[in-house]
C-alpha cells in the first residue's frame, strides 16, 4: 500500500468509480494467490465488481478472485484496527491468511508508538496470523521529522517477525539502500518479502541474493516500468510472487479503476512473457513459493 490515509483527491476519485471495476480477464489454469491486498480498504473505497450491494461485500471479492483462479488471499494490516480486523477475518475463513503490522507512514502519527506495537505484537501470536508486515521505511510521503519514529517501528516489526518465526513483508518507498541497512544490523527472519517491489535490476540482484522474496504488482505492466520488468527478468521463478495492493496498482489496460484480487490473472500473464516462463509453470512455482512462506491455507 502506497499510503495510510488516501489524500481527498484519492478519496473523490474511489467515490466517483466506486463499482467500475474492469471486466474479469481470462482465469489462470493453475491457481495461485494474491500475496498483498487490502480487502478492507477496497470495499471502503471502491466496493465491489459490478457494484452489488447485496450480501458481504468481502465474501464478493473473494468469490471474484476464486473464479479467476487466485483461490487465496494474504490479508495485510497497516494500523492496529485493520491488523485486528484482518486476523478476525482469517480465523473465519479458510482462503484467507493475515499479516499484521503499523505501515510506515502509520508509525510516526501515533501519540504512543510502543502501545501499538504492543498490540501488533499480539496479534502476531495467532496462528491464522502469518506474516508481519507491512513494515518498512517510505521516504517519500514522510520526511525527515518522521524518519527515527519509522525506523524504531521497522526494527521492532523485525524483532516481531523473528520472535514468531513469521515472514516479513517489506513496504520499501524510495528507500532501498536503508531498507538493507536496517535489515543487515538486525539480522533478517528467515522469510523477508519484498511487497510491491519498485527496484531495478541492481536491486532485485541485491535481494535475490540474500534469498529474499519478490513480489510483483499491477506496476510491473506500466509502460513506464522498463527497469522492474528487468527486474522481474532476473528474479528466479522460486524467489517470485505476485500481488494486487488492491485496490490500488490495477494493471494495464486498466490503470486507474479499482484493482482486486480476481486481476491477477493480467499480472501473471505479464510476468510470463516477461521472464519467458510457460504461464501454468510460473503459476505454479508462485504458488509453491506461497505455501513455503506463508504456510497452507486450509
Amino acid at each position: 500500500m502506497n499510503s495510510t490515509t488516501p489524500s481527498e483527491s484519492r478519496k473523490a476519485r474511489a467515490a466517483r468509480r466506486a463499482g467500475e471495476f474492469p471486466p474479469a480477464p481470462e482465469p489462470l489454469a493453475v491457481p495461485v494467490f494474491d500475496s498483498h491486498t487490502h480487502l478492507d480498504i477496497t470495499v471502503h473505497e471502491a466496493g465491489v465488481p459490478g457494484g452489488a450491494t447485496a450480501g458481504d461485500p468481502v465474501e464478493a471479492l473473494i468469490g471474484a478472485a476464486a473464479k479467476s483462479g487466485v483461490d487465496r488471499l494474504l490479508q495485510v494490516g497497516v494500523d492496529v484496527a485493520s491488523s485486528r480486523w484482518g486476523a478476525e477475518l482469517a480465523a473465519r475463513h479458510p482462503a484467507v491468511l493475515a499479516a499484521v503490522a503499523l505501515h510506515p507512514n502509520e508509525a510516526p502519527r501515533l501519540s504512543d508508538l510502543d502501545a501499538a506495537l504492543r498490540e501488533i505484537e499480539a496479534l502476531a501470536a495467532e496462528p491464522r496470523v502469518r506474516g508481519v508486515g507491512e513494515t518498512g521505511l517510505d521516504t517519500f510521503r514522510t520526511g525527515d521529522e518522521g524518519r527515527a519514529a519509522q525506523e524504531h517501528s521497522f526494527r521492532a516489526h523485525i524483532a516481531i517477525a523473528k520472535r514468531y518465526a513469521k515472514p516479513l513483508i517489506i513496504h520499501d518507498r524510495d528507500a532501498h539502500a536503508d531498507v538493507l541497512r536496517v535489515l543487515d544490523s538486525e539480522g533478517a527472519p528467515d522469510v523477508v518479502v519484498l511487497h510491491c517491489f519498485s527496484g531495478d535490476a541492481e536491486f532485485a540482484a541485491e535481494c535475490v541474493r540474500r534469498g529474499y522474496l519478490l513480489s510483483f504488482a499491477g506496476t510491473v505492466t506500466f509502460a513506464s516500468a522498463t527497469g522492474l520488468r528487468e527486474a522481474a527478468a532476473l528474479t528466479p521463478p522460486e524467489q517470485m510472487l505476485v500481488e494486487t495492493d488492491a485496490p490500488y496498482l490495477t494493471p494495464v489496460p486498466y490503470r486507474g479503476r479499482p484493482n482486486a484480487s480476481y486481476l491477477i490473472p493480467l499480472t501473471m500473464r505479464a510476468l510470463a512473457g516477461t521472464t519467458g516462463t510457460d504461464l501454468d509453470t510460473l503459476c505454479a512455482a508462485v504458488s509453491a513459493n506461497g505455501e513455503r512462506a506463508f504456510g497452507p491455507w486450509r
